[in-house]
C-alpha cells in the first residue's frame, strides 16, 4: 500500500508519532494506503511553518498581484491533474461522477480569487472632523486552520483556501482522516506551481489529535470548518477564549418545496437529484420534500418512485454508477440506524430501505435509495441530518403551511422551490430561512455566488468576492495634516 506523509514547509514530514492508520476503498471496505498519524506536535511544525511564511521570507514581499499569478498557476495544474485527482478521491469517498465534476471545475476557484487578489481596496473616509485625512486598509488575518470533510474533500478545500491565499495569508489544511491522500496529492501543485514553503500545510490525523491542537494554537487566527454542527460548536466555543475568527458551514435539513403549478417534471427531477446524486451525502441534500396535500402529491410520488427505481447502484468507478457507497463504516451504520428510525417512528417505507446487496455493490457500504412518505415534520428523520441516500415526504396544505414546515427546523442551509409564478418564488425566497434558495433548480453552486446557512448550519460565507474579506481584517489610518485641534484635553 502507498504511504503518506504530512505535508509540511514544502516537503514530506514523516509523523512525530511514527504511527500510521489505514484508509479504506468504501466499495471494496479494504483498505489501499496507509496516513501519517498526525499529533499536537506535528500541527505545531505546520502552525510555525505557515507563520514563518507569513511573517517573514518571499511571500509577505509579494505584491497582490503576484499572490494572483500564483493562484491562477496552481489553477492550470490543478486542470491537468483533474483525473489523476479525482481517482485518487473516489478511491476513498466512492463518489466518482461528482468527484470528476468537481475537479475539473475546481480550477475556476483558483482563477477567481487570483483576479480578486489585487482588487482588495479600502477607502478614503470623509470625516466630520477638520484636520484629518482618514482611510483603511484590508491586511490578512495570518495563518489559516482548514478543517475540512471526506464528502466533497478538494472542492471544500478550494472554497477555504483560495480566498484566504488570496488575501494573504498561509494555510494549514486538516482533512478528514477518511479522505486524506487526495490533499496531500492537491498539496504538492502549490510547490510546483512556486508558492513558498510553508504557504502551505497539510496535517493530517484525527480530530482529537490534530483538530483540536490547531483550534487552540496560539498562531492561528483564523478557524474555517465544514462538518457536523456539533463540531462547529465546539470549535466555536473554543476559538472565543482566543478571539479568533471563524467561518463555519455546517449541516442541513433543506426543504425542496413542490407546488401545484411547477413542472412535474422537472421538479421530480431536481428532488432525486438533490438527495440520490450524491448518495445523499451533502450537506444541502434536499432531504425534506415538501408536496402539496391531494393536489399534487400521489401523482407526484408515483413518477418519483418510478425514477429512483432506475438509479444504478455499483463501482464509483464506472461511468454508468448512478449511486455508489457510502463514504465511511460509522456513516453506514448511521445511514440504516436513521431508517430504523423512521419505521418505528410510523413512517411509510415506500421504496429501498437496506443495505444494498447485489453483486455489483462489490461488498462495500452501499444502502438503497430509500424514500418514505406520512412523514411528520416533528420526527427525528425530518428534523436531523441522515447524509445518506434517504428522502422524507411530508405534505402541506398551503403556501403558508409549507413556509412553517420548511422553517421549522434547526438548520437553515439550502432550500429549493418549484413554481411557475414568479411572483410566489419571489414570496417565498424571501421567506425562507436558509443561505441558499434555488428556484427551479437544485443544488447549483459557482466560485461566484456566496454560499453558507442560517441558524445552525453556521457562520460566515464562502466562495464571492464576500468570502475574501473573511480572512481580512480593517485597519483605520487617520492622519494629521496639521490642521487638528491641538487641546490634548479633547478628544480629536
Amino acid at each position: 500500500m502507498h504511504r503518506y506523509l504530512h505535508y509540511i514547509d514544502g516537503r514530506d514530514a514523516a509523523p512525530e508519532s511514527q504511527a500510521w492508520f489505514d484508509t479504506h476503498n468504501p466499495f471494496t471496505g479494504e483498505p489501499w494506503a496507509e496516513i501519517a498519524q498526525g499529533t499536537a506536535a506535528d500541527a505545531d511544525l505546520a502552525v510555525q511553518a505557515a507563520h514563518r511564511a507569513f511573517t517573514s521570507g518571499a511571500w509577505p514581499q509579494l505584491t497582490a498581484t503576484q499572490r494572483g499569478e500564483l493562484l491562477r498557476r496552481v489553477g492550470d495544474l490543478i486542470a491537468r491533474e483533474a483525473r489523476r485527482l479525482a481517482e485518487i478521491e473516489v478511491r476513498d469517498n466512492g463518489k466518482l461522477a461528482e468527484m470528476r465534476g468537481q475537479l475539473n471545475y475546481i480550477p475556476q476557484w483558483f482563477y477567481y480569487f487570483g483576479g480578486l487578489a489585487d482588487k482588495i481596496e479600502g477607502r478614503v473616509i470623509p470625516l466630520d472632523k477638520k484636520g484629518y485625512f482618514n482611510f483603511t486598509l484590508h491586511e490578512p488575518l495570518g495563518v489559516v486552520a482548514a478543517i475540512t470533510p471526506w464528502n466533497s474533500p478538494l472542492l471544500l478545500t478550494a472554497w477555504k483556501i483560495a480566498p484566504a491565499l488570496a488575501a494573504g495569508c498561509t494555510v494549514v489544511i486538516k482533512p478528514s482522516e477518511f479522505t486524506s491522500a487526495s490533499t496531500l496529492e492537491f498539496a504538492r501543485l502549490f510547490e510546483e506551481a512556486g508558492f513558498p514553503p510553508g504557504v502551505v500545510n497539510v496535517v493530517t490525523g484525527f480530530g482529537r489529535d490534530v483538530g483540536s491542537a490547531l483550534v487552540e494554537h496560539p498562531l492561528v487566527r483564523k478557524i474555517t470548518l465544514t462538518g457536523a454542527d456539533s463540531t462547529g460548536r465546539s470549535i466555536n466555543e473554543a476559538a472565543a477564549r482566543h478571539f479568533k475568527h471563524v467561518s463555519l458551514e455546517l449541516g442541513g435539513k433543506s426543504p425542496n418545496i413542490v407546488f401545484a403549478d411547477a413542472n412535474l417534471d422537472d421538479a421530480v427531477n431536481g428532488a432525486v437529484a438533490g438527495i440520490f446524486a450524491a448518495t445523499g451525502q451533502t450537506c444541502i441534500a434536499g432531504s425534506r420534500l415538501l408536496l402539496l396535500q391531494d393536489s399534487i402529491h400521489d401523482v407526484f410520488v408515483e413518477r418519483l418512485l418510478t425514477l429512483a427505481r432506475s438509479a444504478r447502484m455499483g463501482d464509483p468507478m464506472s461511468a454508468d454508477t448512478q449511486v455508489g457507497p457510502i463514504t465511511t463504516r460509522p456513516q453506514y451504520e448511521k445511514v440504516l440506524s436513521y431508517i430504523d428510525t423512521a419505521r418505528n417512528e410510523g413512517a411509510r417505507l415506500l421504496l429501498g430501505g437496506s443495505a444494498g446487496t447485489l453483486p455489483e455493490c462489490g461488498g462495500g457500504w452501499f444502502v438503497e435509495p430509500t424514500i418514505f412518505g406520512e412523514v411528520d415534520n416533528g420526527m427525528r428523520i425530518a428534523q436531523e441530518e441522515v447524509f445518506g441516500p434517504v428522502l422524507s415526504i411530508i405534505r402541506f396544505k398551503d403556501e403558508e403551511d409549507a413556509l412553517r414546515i420548511a422553517n421549522d427546523v434547526r438548520f437553515g442551509l439550502g432550500s429549493g422551490v418549484w413554481t411557475a409564478d414568479i411572483g410566489r418564488a419571489f414570496r417565498v425566497s424571501e421567506r425562507l430561512q436558509a443561505g441558499t434558495v434555488w428556484v427551479n433548480a437544485y443544488r447549483a453552486v459557482s466560485f461566484m455566488s456566496p454560499f453558507g446557512g442560517y441558524k445552525d448550519s453556521g457562520l460566515g460565507r464562502e466562495n464571492g468576492a464576500q468570502a475574501i474579506h473573511e480572512s481580512l481584517q480593517t485597519k483605520s489610518v487617520w492622519i494629521n495634516t496639521g490642521a487638528a485641534s491641538a487641546n490634548p484635553f479633547v478628544m480629536r
